[in-house]
């Protein structure tokens, strides 16, 4: 499970160092791909076979072959170097903003990587109230 925010700097090659607390559960090579609201979506190989799983699973409609065409022709499988660190495709770190710092968010199964410009621009928690308050139905309280 992922959790936490870390905050680390692109280098002028397009590589930036994964946090050490979220390398581990990474592994050596995960998936990177385009996210949602903005951000990248990192998955280890475990939760990537299990997301494509979920993929393979959407209805033929026109909204499920979009869907998988969004996360399946924009992933990238990514290594980490020896120095912690990995390099971050060009034409996703364009799709993300991604300049010079860098934002990671764990979110249980999979880690959000954000341009810090456009997580802080999203980073909007005055309504969390009533988005908890309609949580109730799928059984989630608190």
């Amino acid at each position: 499970m992922f959790m936490g925010t870390y905050e680390h700097g692109l280098d002028a090659k397009g590589r930036v160092i994964v946090p050490a607390k979220l390398r581990e559960g990474l592994g050596e090579s995960f998936v990177v791909t385009l996210g949602l609201d903005g951000c990248l979506f990192a998955y280890p190989m475990e939760e990537w076979e299990g997301f494509i799983d979920k993929l393979k699973g959407l209805p033929g409609n026109k909204e499920g072959r979009k869907l998988q065409r969004h996360f399946m022709a924009n992933a990238a499988l990514c290594e980490v170097d020896k120095q912690g660190r990995t390099l971050i495709p060009a034409k996703l770190r364009e799709a993300a903003g991604l300049t010079k710092d860098i934002i990671f968010v764990g979110v249980l199964s999979k880690i959000e990587i954000w341009s810090k410009e456009i997580y802080e621009a999203n980073d909007d928690f005055d309504e969390i109230d009533d988005i908890a308050d309609h949580m109730s139905e799928f059984g989630l309280s608190f």
